[in-house]
């Protein structure tokens, strides 16, 4: 394992030498005439796959992956069931509505950045910088004008007039924090039915004098009929998916 890593970093950080001993001749940096760089595939394919373990962080950080999980996260605890749905369900579901609300994006990205990458009329550098573009945008859509100042201050920059012009290390913290408000927004509102319903079969409870026995027990079948008879997951997808200007 050790020597593999040495082998790897070898090829990273001295590719032509490795060429000129024969030994990778497909690791090369080629110096274009207008002074940019070219790399080999083997390179590419390397970088390629070590940005396969940034992939979890990408999708949890820089899509709806975090204001849905959190919402339906609280819905469950409004609801009053620990573990239903399990903790995989509310992933599946979170995956798969991720996958639905930014497949638009996802289809900017393929047509400018990933098809002309693979017909070779992009080189990696500029197909990266193709694709931030529409995952910026959105990101940007999605993010308060407070968020992007605190943090562009904070990182000691300034306050610029045209949120474009704000980097990613600024435009994902900013927009990751305004995806937790909103989440907490949503969730607020889907606890207040809920939490009345809870007050309502507590104060019954008391009025009986039943005080030993536990209100969650009664009104949790309340809740679940409830929840189910006003198509409750229905609305509360739909509620995530428009938030995003879906079907809008």
């Amino acid at each position: 394992m050790l020597r593999l890593l040495f082998i790897l970093l070898l090829a990273l950080l001295s590719p032509q030498l490795l060429a000129d001993n024969g030994t990778l001749s497909a690791v090369t940096v080629t110096t274009n005439a207008d002074g940019s760089q070219s790399y080999s595939v083997t390179l590419q394919v390397l970088a390629i796959m070590t940005a396969l373990s940034f992939i979890p962080a990408m999708v949890i950080m820089m899509t709806s992956f975090t204001r849905i999980i959190v919402v339906l996260a609280i819905l469950r605890q409004a609801i009053g069931l620990q573990q239903t749905p399990s903790n995989q369900v509310l992933i599946g579901i979170t995956l798969f509505l991720t996958f639905f609300i930014m497949a638009p994006v996802f289809k900017t990205i393929n047509e400018q950045a990933i098809q002309p990458y693979l017909e070779e009329t992009l080189d990696p550098v500029q197909a990266l910088d193709a694709a931030i573009v529409p995952l910026k945008a959105f990101m940007l859509h999605q993010t308060r004008v407070r968020d992007l100042d605190t943090f562009a201050q904070i990182a000691g920059l300034e306050v610029a007039e045209n949120t474009q012009d704000y980097p990613m290390t600024v435009v994902i913290p900013a927009f990751v924090t305004s995806e937790l408000k909103t989440a907490f927004q949503i969730g607020f509102m889907l606890f207040i039915p809920f939490l009345i319903i809870d007050l309502v079969v507590a104060s019954v409870l008391m009025a009986m004098g039943m005080m030993m026995l536990s209100p969650m027990i009664i009104s949790l079948p309340f809740k679940l009929m409830m929840f189910v008879l006003v198509d409750g997951w229905i609305l509360v997808m739909g509620t995530l998916a428009t938030s995003y200007g879906v079907g809008t």
